[in-house]
């Protein structure tokens, strides 16, 4: 299943909270990319906050695997997770009513 996760700071966060965690952060996401669990990593261009595409059997494994990351240990930051399907619009462009117009 392929699930969105979206960085969402803490309101009791602050910007100097974040730099002794950072290192250990890049390094955890880094590994969860080599297990193949973090497919992609980007970072909100408005925000700087992170937008991860996980590959995951359920929203528990990718919850249980995001919550060791440093900086949702620390309390800094969680993550909204979204679980995405397929599009399936294209269909429409082949449906049979339409081929007969």
């Amino acid at each position: 299943m392929k699930i969105l996760a979206l960085e969402h700071e803490k309101e009791t966060a602050h910007a100097a909270d974040f730099a002794p965690h950072l290192k250990d952060e890049a390094a955890h996401v880094w590994r969860l990319q080599q297990s193949d669990l973090v497919r992609e990593v980007y970072f909100n261009a408005k925000q700087h906050t992170a937008v991860l595409i996980l590959e995951c059997v359920s929203l528990e494994e990718a919850r249980e695997a995001l919550d060791q990351l440093p900086l949702v240990k620390a309390g800094l930051i969680d993550f909204e997770l979204i679980e995405l399907a397929p599009y399936d619009g294209f269909a429409r462009l082949f449906a049979e009513s339409d081929l007969l117009s």
